[in-house]
């Protein structure tokens, strides 16, 4: 008989790979904001589409992603998923020569869809490539890579789509302005259009790959049968603690998306920084959350991983207030160090949420990715806030975030019982 592990190397390093493109795909977001903001002369609350428009993306095809699982199998969601991330990324092309806003939404809205599936089915594809005792290993190498697609995102987007250039219009004749502007839109077709064909063709070798039979059609069909969608959802709220995960997750996610939204802007409002400089702060924001997974793994190795999400939901309380209240460098310093803080935040609530799930976990999963609806909804509020305040003022709603997701963390029923116990 074959050893799982040698027969699963192959599927599970193209399986590993989509942790880092999806990364790519959601921090090449936070370039964009300021980027169309810029090319198209938005306000904070309109350029916040770009993650409205994409998180919704998210929760449209969610629980659809769930239920083609359900019938197909993990393999066959991973091909739609790169399928429909590839078409999203390649309709750049086209947003660009006409240069309208509205047509860079739909590409990412496409986008998102295909995260979707992905996001629902890789989770568990990991688990399955190999050996059950191994499965935790797996995942958490697997979500290693996440952070470094996040890194190399914004290192693409710095690198290639910002210009540091702003319009200077009193210096500037109609023919200059319209020159420089559709300059600043046609800037991200490049990185997209070969993003796009590279995720094309990885959805080729995943397509033509063998995987083992825990990834094929029939193992879905069997595993569908035990419990229909109607049953799934329905046995759900029935466990109160996991509906409240997926309150966390919601908030969570809005505190991620609209920090790393928002940092570049942030920095150019509170100290007069180019969109290319203020990208660096970025940079350094995903290094911290890629060594913050590492020591909070290392932290929740030893005590409950309840207990460490709430502890580091209320560093991150304590950090986005001084940046909302104080502001300047210090404020950005503060708000660049929330990411060390939150990067332990998707995975924890994720994990707890589902735990003892049994039957339920795959629907659950689902019902979770849908909360990412968070990053749209969020987004918006702080866009907003910004606009009718200032960009400072909009930090209070990760505050907000931050103060739910450490109740959901100390509200936990096994760190009441360990609480208890002292």
């Amino acid at each position: 008989m074959n050893n799982p592990q040698n027969v699963a190397r192959w599927p599970l390093f193209l399986i590993t790979a989509l942790f880092l493109f999806w990364g790519v795909a959601n921090n090449l977001n936070d370039i964009l904001i300021p980027q169309f903001k810029k090319a198209f002369t938005l306000t904070d609350f309109e350029s916040g589409f770009v993650q409205s428009f994409f998180y919704v993306g998210y929760f449209t095809f969610a629980l659809p992603a769930g239920f083609f699982i359900r019938k197909y199998g993990y393999k066959a969601a991973v091909v739609m998923g790169l399928c429909l991330f590839a078409a999203g990324a390649l309709m750049f092309y086209p947003a660009s020569q006409a240069a309208e806003y509205r047509w860079f939404l739909a590409a990412l809205f496409v986008i998102a869809s295909g995260l979707a599936f992905l996001e629902t089915s890789a989770n568990p594809l990991i688990t399955a490539l190999g050996p059950q005792d191994r499965a935790a290993y797996r995942l958490n190498l697997a979500q290693s890579f996440n952070p470094l697609g996040a890194l190399t995102g914004v290192f693409i987007g710095r690198t290639f789509i910002l210009s540091g250039k702003e319009v200077a219009p009193d210096t500037m004749d109609a023919a200059a302005q319209h020159a420089f502007y559709l300059n600043e839109t046609r800037a991200v077709q490049g990185p997209y259009l070969f993003l796009g064909l590279f995720i094309l063709a990885w959805a080729v070798l995943v397509a033509l790959s063998k995987f083992p039979a825990e990834a094929s059609r029939e193992s879905a069909q069997r595993d569908a049968s035990k419990l229909n969608a109607k049953e799934a959802l329905t046995g759900l709220f029935a466990h109160k603690h996991f509906l409240n995960g997926v309150l966390a997750q919601f908030f969570y996610v809005g505190a991620q998306v609209g920090i790393w939204s928002y940092t570049i802007r942030y920095a150019q409002a509170e100290l007069g920084l180019t969109d290319k400089t203020a990208a660096i702060y970025v940079l350094v924001s995903l290094g911290l959350f890629w060594i913050g997974r590492v020591v909070g793994t290392m932290m929740i190795s030893k005590m409950p991983a309840s207990r460490v999400l709430g502890t580091f939901a209320l560093c991150n309380i304590a950090l986005t207030a001084y940046a909302a209240s104080v502001g300047g460098q210090s404020g950005l310093y503060a708000l660049v160090a929330a990411s060390f803080f939150m990067s332990i935040m998707f995975p924890t609530i994720f994990a707890v949420a589902i735990e003892d799930l049994g039957p339920l976990a795959k629907t659950g999963s689902s019902l979770l990715v849908m909360s990412i609806i968070g990053g749209a909804v969020i987004t918006a509020i702080m866009g907003k806030i910004s606009d009718l305040s200032h960009i400072r003022t909009a930090i209070f709603m990760p505050v907000l975030c931050f103060a739910v997701i450490a109740w959901y963390g100390w509200a936990s029923p096994k760190v009441k019982t360990a609480l208890k116990g002292h």
